[in-house]
């Protein structure tokens, strides 16, 4: 990319983190609750009852579930609903005016909305952790997961806030697609525990992948090999950026 794509990148960049900063008691604040009430419930109600991995109890067991779905759902909502509030608002225009390349759309857009996510589940790793304390077996895949994970959701962000034209459709983006796969992907739940059918189903979900691979750099145990979660993941990242890229490069309801 040239200089003056990256001084733009950057310059976007700065722009969509003080977009959420400037109201973190929504954007930031608001999650980390969520997260906690969640973490509360199903703590207090399971914690006796389950045992996932040996020796792990159910509620050390939830949080890097917790803490993972919150760097997505945040990730996520960050792209889209910057685009879709620009679009709505008429201020995109503003954007299309300048020399900045789809590239640099891409980085400055992802890179902002990885950071909400990343905040948000730093936020809800130190509150959590005071109910049900941690360690990290293998750390190494809970940068490369957490970073992974923010991304491809930020780049979905970004297919979502392109494609809607009204906040309708980007709930329905995100309710019937983002939700349910973040909620059946073992936030909550091993899916070794499942029917054997729903296990499968478990499998060709993406999200599934990102959550299992977190978890094991704190207890070094998962449903499966972080290497294959590492493949699925980062195979998904590159098709989602690539798709992200072209309608970028395109327009794609941007000019129209």
């Amino acid at each position: 990319m040239s200089g003056i794509d990256l001084a733009g990148a950057g310059t976007l960049f700065r722009k969509e983190v003080l977009r959420f900063w400037k109201v973190a008691f929504q954007t930031v604040a608001a999650p980390v609750l969520t997260a906690v009430l969640y973490l509360l419930i199903f703590g207090h109600v399971l914690e006796d009852h389950v045992e996932v991995f040996p020796g792990v109890g159910y509620t050390s067991f939830l949080v890097p579930g917790l803490v993972m779905m919150s760097v997505l759902q945040n990730a996520f909502a960050n792209t889209s609903s910057s685009l879709i509030q620009s679009k709505i608002t008429g201020n995109l225009v503003f954007l299309l005016l300048t020399p900045l390349s789809h590239w640099a759309w891409f980085v400055a857009y992802v890179a902002a909305s990885a950071v909400r996510g990343l905040v948000v589940g730093l936020g809800v790793l130190l509150v959590t952790v005071w109910f049900a304390p941690l360690h990290l077996a293998e750390p190494w895949w809970v940068l490369v997961f957490a970073a992974l994970g923010a991304g491809m959701l930020g780049a979905l962000g970004l297919i979502a806030g392109l494609w809607a034209e009204k906040f309708d459709q980007l709930a329905a983006f995100q309710n019937f697609i983002v939700m349910p796969m973040t909620f059946l992907s073992g936030v909550f739940y091993s899916v070794k525990s499942l029917p054997g059918v729903w296990q499968a189903a478990s499998h060709l979900n993406p999200f599934f992948y990102m959550i299992d691979g977190f978890r094991r750099g704190f207890f070094g145990a998962s449903d499966v090999s972080p290497w294959l979660s590492l493949a699925v993941v980062g195979t998904s990242f590159v098709v989602v950026s690539a798709i992200a890229l072209r309608l970028l490069a395109s327009g794609y309801k941007l000019r129209s």
